[in-house]
């Protein structure tokens, strides 16, 4: 479940097990840090300008059957970050607090 670091009206930071979103309106940034094992990866940074879209990916896992979450940042290019969620009802709560943060219109 994604883990609300920082709200406040001007940054958000959440936390995604191991990958930080990191959205500052100050700096009008968008932000993802991620961590492979023990060594971070180089952070990937985006304009808030950018980011189109929140959204919920679901898949189902052909091996196990399992259905896969993912809160997706979708930017204005069509790439898109995708963030880990266990559960559907988690993704989709942290669609919704990313949604507000920005000013999105509900999908």
């Amino acid at each position: 479940m994604a883990q609300t670091i920082e709200s406040t009206p001007q940054r958000l930071v959440m936390q995604f097990g191991t990958t930080r979103l990191a959205l500052d309106k100050a700096s009008a940034s968008a932000t993802l840090h991620r961590k492979m094992l023990f060594w971070s990866l180089k952070p990937l940074a985006t304009p808030l300008s950018d980011v189109v879209d929140i959204k919920v990916d679901t898949a189902t896992d052909r091996a196990s059957g399992v259905e896969v979450c993912h809160a997706m940042v979708v930017m204005r290019t069509g790439a898109a970050w995708a963030l880990a969620e266990n559960e559907k009802q988690s993704a989709q709560d942290a669609v919704v607090i990313i949604r507000e943060f920005l000013g999105l219109k509900s999908a």
